[in-house]
């Protein structure tokens, strides 16, 4: 993979990839700033904050900025995680400039208008209901909070209801002084562009910034079996079973990715052929990994009817025993190599994909590698390398994230 990476003196870090046959640009600030530098107080405000840098500076106003963007036909939003915050613009590569000029002064200028702060406040509460009227959201968060019980990792990205009501000003500034500087953040771009010509714009624009990007606590833990859930009558019950997984830079990750796959990646996968395919339990089943600079987790979603939930749980219990036990195939490896080559070539095939990964990776500190290097890497993956794989992560503790009318006590022979 081509790219190229600039520093400037402030410690900020540009890295582009030039697509010479696409017509547009791909813009993306990304902040080292998440959920889990959070603390006491500023519970919930890495995410609100990106709402709030949408209300604009001083100079620009939120209706600027909107209708900026609107009028050049941009795609535009942010998001925030656990570990780090993004804005990000995709335009036709002469409206560049225009892009840069308007998430600069997002980024460096926020204006913090109290009024703007309590109209916002509101949104985010209402991003928070929905959040929690979807149980699936909710039983995911319930897996978070029993897999990672005192971690930085465990609190919820939106914060919570008192959290929000709470926050202030004063807290939101502090917490935007603290963790945007130079030096915590990677300005990423792919698509049609001159790597020097995009530096000496950035530079205009964000050369005089000030300030030394801050540290992060990392934290390890000893994982136990637990069960959290959050009882209702619900029509289906959603269940989320996991185990601790790796880092994120560990070097067993590309034969995780495989095995993975094998277990629930696909409609060929071993949970989606048991439990959809054979006994017709479960609309949506499928594996995920979770992996952190410092933790890591490997999990399986299911949604299913309330009264066939222990059912389906005790057939991934067994999935899970299977893999562990009994091993993986050479069929199931060489197939689970074609598609993670062939997803991976499809992902990459627009500049906001390849901006996404350029940023994501040089924040996060992974290596910089083409997609024919992760090919090899991933073919490299031998049966031995998945078997010791399977034996490792799958094998447990386990922990369950639920939700549906049922109590924990009567879920926690499943972790046992």
């Amino acid at each position: 993979m081509h790219y190229s990476l600039t520093t400037l003196d402030n410690g900020l870090r540009i890295i582009t990839q030039d697509m010479a046959s696409a017509s547009s640009v791909s813009v993306g600030v990304w902040v080292d700033a998440g959920s889990r530098d959070e603390v006491g107080p500023q519970h919930g405000t890495s995410h609100f904050l990106e709402h709030l840098l949408f209300k604009g500076s001083e100079r620009m106003s939120a209706r600027h900025i909107s209708e900026a963007l609107d009028a050049i036909g941009a795609q535009h939003n942010a998001f925030t995680s656990k570990e780090y915050t993004c804005y990000w613009a995709r335009i036709r590569a002469t409206d560049t400039p225009l892009a840069v000029d308007i998430l600069a002064e997002m980024v460096r200028q926020p204006a913090f208008r109290q009024a703007e702060i309590d109209s916002e406040r509101h949104v985010v509460l209402e991003e928070i209901n929905m959040n929690e009227d979807d149980p699936s959201d909710v039983a995911h968060e319930q897996f978070v909070k029993a897999m990672w019980a005192g971690h930085p990792i465990q609190p919820a990205i939106l914060g919570t209801r008192d959290s929000i009501n709470a926050m202030t000003r004063d807290t939101i500034q502090a917490y935007w002084a603290e963790r945007y500087t130079p030096g915590s953040v990677v300005i990423a771009a792919a698509g049609r562009l001159d790597h020097d010509e995009f530096v000496a714009l950035i530079a205009k624009h964000f050369g005089a910034w000030e300030g030394v990007a801050p540290s992060r606590a990392l934290q390890t833990m000893e994982v136990r079996s637990a069960v959290k859930v959050v009882r209702r009558d619900t029509e289906q019950a959603h269940l989320v079973l996991g185990m601790p997984g790796y880092v994120r830079d560990d070097d067993r990750r590309y034969a995780h990715l495989v095995v993975d796959h094998i277990l629930g990646g696909g409609m060929s996968s071993r949970l989606f052929e048991e439990i959809r395919e054979q006994r017709g339990l479960a609309y949506a089943v499928h594996s995920f990994r979770m992996p952190f600079v410092d933790t890591g987790a490997s999990a399986i979603y299911v949604g299913t009817t309330p009264s066939q939930a222990a059912e389906v749980l005790k057939l991934v219990r067994s999935e899970l025993a299977k893999l562990v036990e009994s091993g993986i195939t050479s069929r199931e490896i060489t197939r689970a190599k074609g598609h993670v080559k062939g997803s991976m070539a499809l992902a990459l095939e627009d500049a906001t994909s390849r901006m996404t990964r350029l940023g994501r990776s040089e924040l996060i500190g992974l290596d910089h590698i083409s997609v024919d290097e992760i090919v090899a890497r991933v073919e490299a993956v031998t049966l031995n390398d998945a078997l010791e794989v399977a034996s490792d992560v799958y094998a447990g503790p386990f922990v369950l994230g639920a939700v549906g009318p049922f109590d924990a006590d009567g879920l926690r022979e499943f972790v046992a």
